[in-house]
């Protein structure tokens, strides 16, 4: 029997991607009546005299479809013996096949993590071992242990997961999104008209009547607006938007790995069910975030997925509440399945698959948008005060919040906090750059989003440019300018570190002499605590909401 090692693992990795064997020693029983049970497995992976290195105590995690056991530095996964409607775990070669594929998956990501396949066998004396000489009875992935706490669910119950941490976790699913194959030869809408099927008759068998009561209404919604945004949908799978994803990318499947964000635990079972849009695969992370009463967060990962993406992902948001809501009724029917399956009653999974369903109907509630411009001098706040306020305006996770310090950077193809040269701020730059705010603003709102634009909108001209898109697309308006002493700005603009503008003292000096003209926008005191400023703006923005159509 071989001990815990990722060099022998890996070795028989490479074995495994390359032919389908596991492991030199491949003999495997056939399925037969005398294969030891699920029981007897379980038993001897949760003893912790099996393991080589005897750790003191091994904790077993039970999830839908697997067994997870933490022993020592160590962890297995194996599969449970089930069926279910979209994987089917019953035979030692499926599960081992998905095991391999697990494996194929997340090692290239995170080989420090995933280190190769254990073989459970029969030995003579008929009990169990590692890979020992006699026939492989079972499967199990072997992984290196990583402390819970550093796993992002936990993470979010334990208000670690701040605005930095989340535009960490965008700028690794976006680089996954990258690297991810294409796939161009479906466009998978089939999956969504099933998903949604299977999701109304979880919902019509459930015992519950608050449940079965819904079935209905999210059959319909969700189907209507599915049929909206079909052509979207296949014109995006046309276009290389639709690619070989994690699939299962939410805050339990994410950890934190030497401090950054690390998706683990990709979709493995099904690779129709992880060939998809790549916003339907961000969709479970943003649903996640907000089932957990974080959208700020959630609203600061999709902001900064779209920064860095291509800018047709825009487009692309009018199915975003699609996506959102079944990503939600996904959770609610395995939360079904899972309360089917139990032996007693589970109260706690029972309210959470309300919770669930109830927050997949709201993401298809009609929101009209709106387009809020924050102008002002450089130092003034308006990022701060953009960043503060988009979760809670319009359609869940908020609106879509364009900076001109980003998409300056973006034209320019250099990194958030690399400094531009003066040039790169000439008047024919800026015009260029204003131009792509509005754009882009008009893109947003013809999906259904609102959109906050922030920049210093010095000139009447770029002020009332801004107001004719909210015009061209029937959106009410509300621009918002930030007042605040030129020695209040300067000192902000010179403690400034990490951030996308490059606004000095000097630069400072220079708006300050510009003929701003008739300022017809809200105008606020910057200079007050950032808390009011922002609790004036919130109150405008509500009364904004009740206005309808009208401009404020």
């Amino acid at each position: 029997m071989k001990v815990f090692t990722g060099h022998n693992d890996r070795a028989n990795t490479a074995i495994s991607i390359r032919s389908g064997i596991i492991g030199p020693n491949n003999r495997t029983a056939p399925e037969a009546a005398s294969r030891p049970s699920e029981a007897e497995i379980t038993a001897f992976l949760a003893d912790p005299s099996s393991y080589p290195e005897r750790p003191e105590r091994v904790e077993v995690i039970e999830t839908h479809a697997a067994r997870i056991f933490l022993a020592g530095e160590d962890v297995l996964k194996i599969k449970k013996h089930v069926r279910l409607p979209y994987l089917d775990f019953t035979t030692l070669a499926a599960r081992e096949a998905t095991l391999a594929r697990e494996l194929e998956l997340n090692w290239p990501a995170a080989p420090d993590i995933y280190l190769g396949i254990k073989r459970i066998t029969r030995e003579t004396g008929g009990g169990l071992a590692f890979d020992g000489a006699g026939e492989t009875v079972e499967f199990a992935l072997h992984m290196r242990r990583f402390a819970q706490e550093d796993v992002l669910s936990h993470a979010a119950v334990d208000g670690r997961i701040d605005r930095p941490l989340a535009k960490a976790i965008a700028d690794v699913v976006f680089a996954a999104h990258e690297a991810a194959p294409v796939v161009r030869e479906a466009d998978g809408i089939a999956r969504f008209d099933k998903i949604i099927s299977d999701v109304a008759e979880a919902c019509g068998e459930s015992r519950d009547a608050q449940i079965q009561s819904r079935r209905a209404t999210f059959a319909d919604l969700a189907r209507a607006h599915l049929d909206r945004v079909r052509p979207l949908l296949a014109e995006r799978a046309r276009a290389g938007f639709r690619r070989r994803c994690h699939g299962d990318l939410h805050l339990g499947n994410m950890v934190l790995w030497h401090g950054q964000p690390l998706p683990f635990d990709a979709l493995e079972f099904d690779e129709d069910l992880a060939t998809i849009d790549v916003l339907y695969d961000l969709a479970f992370l943003i649903m996640d975030l907000d089932h957990r009463e974080l959208r700020p967060r959630a609203n600061d990962v999709l902001n900064r997925y779209l920064w860095r993406a291509d800018a047709r992902n825009l487009d692309g948001l009018a199915a975003f509440p699609l996506f959102l809501t079944l990503r939600a009724g996904i959770r609610t029917m395995v939360d079904l399945h899972r309360i089917a399956g139990a032996d007693t009653s589970l109260p706690d999974v029972l309210a959470d698959a309300q919770r669930y369903l109830e927050q997949a109907l709201q993401y298809l509630a009609p929101a009209r948008p709106a387009l809020i411009a924050v102008g002002g001098l450089s130092g003034s706040g308006k990022s701060t005060l953009a960043e503060a306020l988009a979760s809670a305006i319009g359609v869940a996770p908020g609106a879509i919040h364009l900076r001109s310090d980003l998409e300056r950077k973006k034209l320019f193809q250099i990194g958030e906090t690399e400094r531009l040269p003066d040039e790169a701020y000439a008047r024919t730059v800026t015009q260029k750059v204003y131009a792509m705010l509005n754009q882009k603003a008009a893109s947003v709102l013809a999906t259904g989003y609102a959109v906050i634009v922030d920049a210093v909108h010095s000139a009447p001209e770029e002020r009332a440019a801004v107001e004719r898109v909210a015009q061209e697309h029937a959106a009410p308006f509300l621009g918002l300018w930030l007042d605040a002493p030129g020695t209040v700005l300067k000192d902000r603009v010179t403690k400034r570190k990490g951030d996308a503008s490059d606004a000095t003292a000097d630069v400072v000096t220079q708006q300050l002499a510009y003929d701003l003209g008739d300022i017809t926008w809200h105008r606020l005191d910057a200079s007050q605590p950032f808390e009011e400023t922002c609790a004036k703006a919130a109150t405008l923005i509500e009364a904004l909401s009740h206005a309808g159509a009208k401009e404020i």
